[in-house]
């Protein structure tokens, strides 16, 4: 499972014109799952990122989570980050896995979030979305399970 984490001061999806999800602060998630991914990857990864301590304190040091400042979190799927550019000009998704697969590992990975209090925002799983964010400093981290 691999995960970019980007710090954002606000964030939406957008499916056929309509807004699926937004937020104000907290953090835009681009979801990758691979076939060999299971449910205790996706909760290793979903209790790493809540306890991620990634927003600035008084001092100007990254030393709050984002649930100490109120944020939440837009989930994004993303399969192409299992994109293999390797070989030729055109990616490999042999890596990703299956939407059948991958979905439910998804929701399951979100309702983890959700576990720990976090609102969780996302678009729809396997749509072609537009993603808007304004990212914050700019942060971003790469999360991944293995």
């Amino acid at each position: 499972m691999k995960v970019v984490l980007q710090r954002s001061k606000k964030a939406s999806v957008t499916v056929d014109g309509t807004v699926t999800g937004a937020i104000e602060h907290g953090y835009v998630l681009l979801v990758g799952l691979t076939h060999t991914d299971t449910q205790e990857d996706a909760a290793y990864v979903a209790k790493k990122i809540a306890g991620l301590r990634l927003f600035e304190d008084e001092d100007g040091k990254m030393n709050r989570s984002i649930d100490e400042t109120g944020g939440a979190i837009l989930s994004v799927s993303q399969f192409t980050l299992y994109g293999d550019t390797r070989k030729g000009r055109r990616p490999s998704f042999i890596k990703a896995a299956r939407p059948e697969t991958a979905e439910p590992l998804y929701d399951y990975f979100n309702e983890q979030l959700r576990a720990y209090g976090l609102t969780v925002e996302t678009g729809i799983f396997g749509a072609m979305m537009d993603v808007a964010l304004v990212n914050d400093g700019p942060v971003t981290i790469i999360v991944e399970s293995r």
